[in-house]
Order: C-alpha cells, then sequence, then structure tokens
C-alpha cells in the first residue's frame, strides 16, 4: 500500500524497499539522490544521471531530506558497502 507523505513526489510503499522512503512512481529512493547530492552534484546535474526524474522530484527529495535527515541517514548507512568489499582499484575513485 502507498503512503503518501507532506512532500508531493514522495512516497512510501511496503512493498519497495520495506518502505523507504522514495519517489512516486518509481524504485528510486530519496537517499540515492542525497548521496549523489553530497558527491557534490548539483540537483540540476543529478536529472542528467537520473534521466526519468525531473528537476522538481530531485528538489523535493532533498527537502524530504532536510526535514527528516536523521531517518535518511539511517537508510544510507543501512546500504552503505563495508570497506572490506570493495574493490582496492575502485575505492578512492
Amino acid at each position: 500500500m502507498v503512503q503518501s507523505t507532506k512532500h508531493l513526489y514522495i512516497v512510501k510503499d511496503e512493498n519497495i524497499l520495506n518502505g523507504e522512503p522514495i519517489i512516486r512512481g518509481t524504485r528510486t529512493p530519496v537517499r540515492a539522490i542525497v548521496e549523489t547530492w553530497r558527491m557534490g552534484i548539483p540537483p540540476e546535474e543529478i536529472v542528467n544521471g537520473l534521466p526519468h526524474l525531473t528537476l522538481a522530484q530531485i528538489f523535493d527529495a532533498l527537502s524530504y531530506y532536510s526535514d527528516y535527515q536523521d531517518k535518511i541517514n539511517t537508510y544510507i548507512e543501512q546500504n552503505r558497502i563495508p570497506d572490506n568489499l570493495i574493490d582496492p582499484l575502485v575505492r578512492d575513485l
């Protein structure tokens, strides 16, 4: 069942990523947008890497993150690949 949030483009669906906040109509989690933004990619360029999203959806995901930083940071940490599993050839890229 899809659960709306106070953010127009952000929903939760227990059948997708165990209810993690995603962009409505996609399986793209808010954390993916936040992690890309944290790497220094501006929102206007994030849409180039995620062309199925609009700039409005990107900004709404960042707004959601602003409201729920602790929760999104928890999702980011839970999905982090442990350093020992990352090939040394790509670890520092």
